[in-house]
């Protein structure tokens, strides 16, 4: 038989808004998701880690789920 893979879920996250004047942990989330200024996007894996950074910096960013980033 052959091994079917599982699509991997993603996430891209979008930076909507500066992290000037925002605490810096918050800061350090933007640029642990991958962020560094208005309007760049990264997609990462939709895990209980990165949903928390997501959390934590929800004010600043936009999320949609992303089916196509897991398919190679």
């Amino acid at each position: 038989m052959t091994a079917v893979k599982k699509a991997a879920k993603h996430l891209r996250v979008r930076q909507i808004r500066s992290g000037i004047g925002f605490n810096k942990k918050q800061k350090a989330t933007l640029v642990a998701l991958g962020l560094s200024k208005i309007g760049r996007e990264v997609v990462v894996p939709d895990n209980p880690m990165t949903r928390g950074m997501i959390f934590k910096v929800s004010h600043l960013v936009a999320v949609e789920e992303d089916v196509t980033a897991g398919k190679a």
